[in-house]
């Protein structure tokens, strides 16, 4: 795929691209593998937000993804590239020899009547197969990793992104992640040769407001320019610095900003480097 630019008739148009979608070959998904999916607006069951700045967005139809894959041994026939509104990623049907159809995430260079397989023993490694990290080639870039053995994939699954299979030891498989982080995952876990699809969606340039508003993201703003009773950066004439003697906070007043917020973990034992920070310029 490549991000095309339109003429700069407007000033939204003047800053933003768009995806070229050249690489869709079907319009309209399979209406059995299609179901309602209502807007959240970041709230949770009970009501009471959790997730702020979400709501409103056009509506869409949920296409549901086989990150499993556990038809071992069974011969799939890419049918159709297809575009899914709720992922950055192409999403590809494919057929089984059985007549089952379901949907994958594809992979970059993936086509119609390509032939992919899932196995649990050692198979080619061509884009779009799903094997056990122990049965992968080493330094093999894979997508859609399990953390689980039968769990179904479920990191390394974003537009473009790939991890590489440094090397397999004993019961665990090392992994460098999209993030740089190096990480311990066990053997048996499933993992698809490849790289997701669609690797220039980061280049997109979202231009304006409203296209935002489409993804159901809204409006941010800034906690200094908020008045005191609604931010601890609040307040000032003009726009004044936070003030902050002890650190930038959160609205609720915890710290923010460069402060490490994941808790003590049981997976912590499984990372063996932590991602690179990017430094300021």
């Amino acid at each position: 795929m490549a991000v095309r630019k339109h003429k700069p008739t407007t000033p939204g148009r003047r800053k933003s691209s768009v995806q070229d979608f050249s690489d869709i070959t079907k319009v309209k998904p399979e209406k059995t593998l299609v179901e309602a999916l209502k807007s959240k607006a970041g709230r949770n069951n009970t009501g009471k937000i959790t997730v702020r700045h979400r709501g409103g967005g056009v509506k869409r139809m949920y296409r549901r993804i086989d990150f499993l894959r556990n038809k071992f041994e069974q011969v799939a026939t890419v049918t159709a590239i297809e575009y899914d509104p709720n992922r950055g990623a192409r999403i590809a049907l494919v057929q089984y020899e059985d007549g089952t159809k379901t949907y994958v995430l594809a992979a970059a260079g993936m086509k119609v009547d390509d032939k992919i397989m899932s196995s649990q023993k050692r198979i080619e490694a061509i884009h779009g197969n799903r094997m056990p990290l122990s049965e992968v080639p080493a330094s093999m870039f894979v997508y859609n990793v399990e953390l689980e053995p039968g769990k179904g994939g479920q990191i390394v699954r974003g537009a473009g992104n790939a991890a590489q299979l440094m090397v397999v030891e004993g019961k665990y498989a090392q992994l460098k992640l999209p993030s740089s982080e190096m990480r311990l995952v066990k053997k048996e876990c499933m993992a698809t040769v490849g790289q997701v699809s669609n690797p220039d969606y980061k280049l997109v340039r979202w231009g304006k407001a409203g296209r935002m508003r489409y993804k159901g993201i809204r409006p941010t703003v800034k906690g200094k320019n908020m008045n005191p009773v609604d931010h601890p950066h609040g307040g000032g004439e003009g726009h004044s610095p936070i003030g902050m003697r002890k650190g930038p906070k959160t609205k609720w007043g915890k710290p923010a900003r460069g402060v490490k917020t994941r808790k003590q973990k049981q997976s912590d034992k499984f990372i063996l480097s932590r991602r690179k920070s990017k430094k300021k310029k």
